[in-house]
């Protein structure tokens, strides 16, 4: 089980990215096929300031959204091409508004912007050069082993000072202590 959550933990990422893959990449393919359905999403004034058919600028929009699908899908700038991916589902979001389609695309782009704090995983292209694991999880990999006490060869030897270094010798017994200094007291 604890491998399987690490196995979990390395790919995660990945698969994040893969699925939103497939939706950016399905959404490009759909535009392609079926034009004329999106261009009752793409907004008058759009087409007023582009001087551009509603056609035209679906068929730029499945270009945009099938090459950034397949930088993604090979996880080139995975940064770069995630961000410029939830932006520009953030703005269909915006254009469309509040109601089902708008959710999705929230819940698209926000997905999108996940992708874009992770960064690089382990299967990109530009993959990064060490995976950093919780030191928690490495250890869950070793099998658990009874702990034992060291062996020792010979007895344990008290360090050696300098003559300079060693400590005070104990006062003798005949002579009384101060109990005030706690040092032999010296009678003239």
């Amino acid at each position: 089980m604890q491998k399987f959550t690490l196995f979990l933990k390395i790919y995660a990422h990945s698969v994040l990215r893969y699925g939103m893959v497939a939706v950016i990449l399905w959404f490009s393919l759909q535009q392609f096929l079926h034009n004329n359905l999106y261009t009752a999403y793409v907004p008058d004034s759009v087409v007023a300031l582009s001087h551009m058919s509603a056609t035209i600028l679906v068929f730029f929009n499945a270009v945009f959204e099938l090459v950034f699908g397949i930088l993604l899908a090979f996880g080139w700038q995975t940064r770069i091409v995630s961000l410029l991916l939830a932006l520009h589902l953030f703005d269909i979001m915006y254009v469309v508004g509040y109601g089902e389609i708008g959710v999705r695309d929230f819940g698209l782009a926000v997905a999108t912007f996940v992708v874009f704090m992770n960064g690089p995983d382990i299967l990109c292209i530009q993959r990064p050069k060490k995976i950093i694991l919780a030191p928690q999880s490495i250890q869950s990999l070793r099998p658990l082993q009874p702990i034992q006490p060291p062996r020792y060869s010979q007895p344990i030897q008290p360090p050696q000072y300098p003559q300079s270094l060693r400590p005070a010798q104990p006062a003798q017994s005949g002579e009384p202590l101060d109990p005030s200094f706690r040092q032999p007291r010296r009678f003239s």
